[in-house]
């Protein structure tokens, strides 16, 4: 049982984090152009909170019979968890960049920047504690929505909550609840450290 629950575990964390990494790839470059727009950012964003409004299991069942991204296994379970990642990470970006102070935009482009410098060298950093709230928020909900993608064959610890509901053991539902609580705390806890190492240098400086 325990080689199980530790493959189960991996299975369960890889999906995580391909559908996180996924969401930030796509949402980070997203919210950049939201804050530089923000009457069509927020449509985005009303698109993004209708998405999160859809149950999780309807979403699989809607999206399975879809050419390419449909599907038994975990090719579809990445993409719906990619869907419900995006809008803590898009929203917390926008946030994060459109509460840089106005002054110190246009401090940068009067030092010579260019709105490109001004993005990665100065906007980036000081919404850094916004977008890594996002990123953590986005991280520990996909930990608890990736139990089910069992459903639809794609492995993780939702195999064995299933399981566990089947046969009506406590001891299977503990098997899948437990190592998932302690992953979605582990890595709540693994982003509060980088925020506080983040935080820290500015603190000093």
């Amino acid at each position: 049982m325990t080689a199980e629950i530790l493959a189960l575990s991996l299975q369960h964390a890889l999906l995580v984090v391909a559908a996180v990494f996924c969401a930030a790839l796509a949402a980070l470059p997203t919210a950049v152009w939201c804050a530089r727009h923000p009457r069509a950012g927020a449509y985005v964003l009303g698109v993004a909170d209708i998405l999160q409004t859809i149950p999780s299991l309807a979403l699989f069942g809607l999206l399975l019979p879809v050419p390419l991204i449909g599907g038994i296994g975990p090719r579809l379970a990445i993409f719906v968890l990619f869907l419900y990642a995006l809008l803590p990470i898009l929203r917390n970006t926008i946030l994060g960049l459109q509460g840089v102070d106005a002054e110190v935009r246009e401090s940068a482009i009067a030092l010579g920047m260019t709105p490109t410098q001004s993005l990665r060298e100065v906007e980036l950093p000081l919404a850094a504690p916004s977008i890594l709230a996002g990123l953590r928020i986005a991280t520990v909900t996909t930990i608890g929505t990736a139990t089910v993608a069992a459903a639809i064959g794609a492995g993780g610890l939702g195999v064995l909550l299933y399981r566990g509901l089947a046969t009506i053991e406590t001891s299977l539902l503990l098997a899948g609840a437990v190592p998932a609580a302690l992953m979605a705390l582990a890595a709540d806890r693994f982003f509060h450290w980088i925020e506080t190492r983040q935080s820290g240098p500015q603190r000093r400086s």
